[in-house]
């Protein structure tokens, strides 16, 4: 059974998808741009600001859905420029204190509204006893 996963924590969709979808033991969560939720502007001050945004809406979808980044198994992380990758990947890395996900990460020609990084990622859906 598929179970959408919507939160005011992060953006709305700007598209034809959900914020994420429980399958099963999995949440599939959509890619992530710097929209700061509460205003719907796009956060673009530099990469590493744009970076803790997309992590923060993240965290938002992953809460919503009952599960944390110390339950993501898969990342992917899209990037407009590919100098970017070491700030991307410390402020990345600083949201995970348990196994670090398997993740992927590629050069993109351009993303929705200008933003320069995407981050998607697919979780568990944590049991509880």
């Amino acid at each position: 059974m598929l179970q959408t996963v919507s939160t005011n924590n992060a953006p709305a969709a700007i598209g034809p998808y959900s914020q994420a979808i429980k399958a099963g033991d999995f949440i599939f969560l959509s890619g992530q741009i710097p929209i700061d939720p509460s205003t719907g502007v796009i956060v673009n001050q530099d990469i590493e600001a744009e970076t803790r945004q997309v992590m923060q809406n993240l965290s938002g979808v992953l809460e919503a859905a009952h599960s944390s980044f110390n339950h993501v198994v898969r990342s992917t992380i899209y990037l407009t420029n590919l100098d970017d990758f070491a700030k991307v990947n410390q402020i990345y890395a600083s949201y995970f204190s348990s196994t670090l996900p398997a993740r992927a990460t590629v050069q993109v020609a351009a993303l929705p509204r200008g933003a320069r990084v995407e981050i998607d990622c697919i979780a568990l859906v944590p049991t509880h006893s």
